[in-house]
């Protein structure tokens, strides 16, 4: 039987550090993006032409609205596919003191970070009831563990995702379900490009590895815990070079 991942966020940063590595491992792909269409569809075919034996499919649209994520959920129904592992790495960053933060900026970070985890759940988990298997790895960040200065609303929703993600998989176990998270530190993406080149060399380092970590050292945490035993689950992994 073929194995489908749907990777979230997927067409830059951790998002596409694990679409490439789990496509050189031979799963089969479901990757979505919120509008950088172009760019995903190059990653797709880059990876088709590296290893043509996988399927790799893409969609556009903003989980951060449920319906989007019914619609995805539908187009590959219609197809006859359906998720074996889902990882929910889709999220959003918001740097600034908190009295300045809008209402609207505070509700687009939560609904992109915390509830486009809940719609993706929601939706991949009645197919792995019925397979009496499957996994799900939530993207989360050293912030949600201990918290960021300037970063409240993006701690905050993290902190949900660790949260959530003990949660659930206190709920899924019986059905051989495993719900895992990692917390990633410092991973150098476009996430961290609004930081000057002397604030990466101070961030740097403040880390005992003395560097940040790569997207494909983030691919290559997934494959481990999707290769990991099945008790290992309601776990928050942390991958941060030792800094937190």
């Amino acid at each position: 039987m073929s194995t489908y991942v749907l990777i979230t966020g997927a067409s830059r940063g951790i998002g596409k550090g694990i679409a490439t590595v789990l496509a050189e491992a031979g799963y089969n792909l479901i990757l979505t993006c919120h509008s950088r269409t172009a760019l995903l569809d190059q990653l797709a075919k880059e990876l088709k032409d590296l290893y043509p034996g996988i399927t790799i499919k893409t969609y556009t649209g903003n989980i951060a609205n449920s319906d989007i994520c019914e619609d995805i959920f539908n187009v590959l129904e219609r197809e006859n596919i359906h998720i074996d592992i889902l990882i929910n790495n889709a999220g959003i960053s918001h740097v600034g003191l908190l009295q300045d933060m809008t209402y609207e900026e505070w509700n687009k970070t939560v609904s992109t970070n915390l509830s486009s985890i809940f719609y993706m759940c929601r939706l991949a988990i009645p197919h792995m009831l019925t397979n009496h298997r499957g996994k799900i790895i939530n993207i989360s960040s050293v912030w949600g563990n201990v918290g960021a200065s300037c970063e409240v609303a993006y701690s905050a929703t993290k902190g949900g995702v660790n949260s959530f993600t003990k949660a659930l998989a206190k709920e899924l176990a019986p059905s051989n379900i495993q719900v895992n998270a990692i917390a990633f530190g410092a991973i150098d993406t476009e996430m961290n490009q609004h930081l000057s080149d002397d604030d990466k060399s101070a961030l740097c380092d403040e880390i005992p590895v003395g560097r940040m970590g790569t997207s494909h050292e983030a691919g290559k945490m997934v494959l481990s815990i999707i290769n990991s035993p099945d008790y290992l689950t309601g776990q928050i992994i942390t991958m941060d070079g030792a800094w937190c």
